[in-house]
């Protein structure tokens, strides 16, 4: 394998793991917009995660409910196979 080759395939894999850095910066005036649109897809975030974690729990239930006996339709009266 050229040097070359490999050197593209660490790139890619380090790409994945990137950090990022973020400073504030004082301003006399509050960026009304930008705080709104931070402050949505927060809540945002915290719904989808919500939603997810109470789907699971209801699948979950409803994986390991026992099957009820009354459940069943009854059978008719001259419907006897046993």
């Amino acid at each position: 394998m050229s040097s070359s080759k490999r050197r593209r395939q660490n790139e890619r894999a380090s790409s994945k793991q990137r950090r990022f850095t973020v400073r504030g910066v004082r301003r006399d005036q509050v960026d009304m917009g930008k705080l709104s649109k931070a402050l949505i897809g927060l809540a945002e975030a915290e719904a989808e995660r919500q939603a997810q974690a109470e789907h699971t729990r209801t699948a979950k239930a409803i994986k390991h409910e026992a099957p009820d006996s009354s459940d069943k339709p009854a059978r008719p009266a001259g419907d006897a196979h046993d």
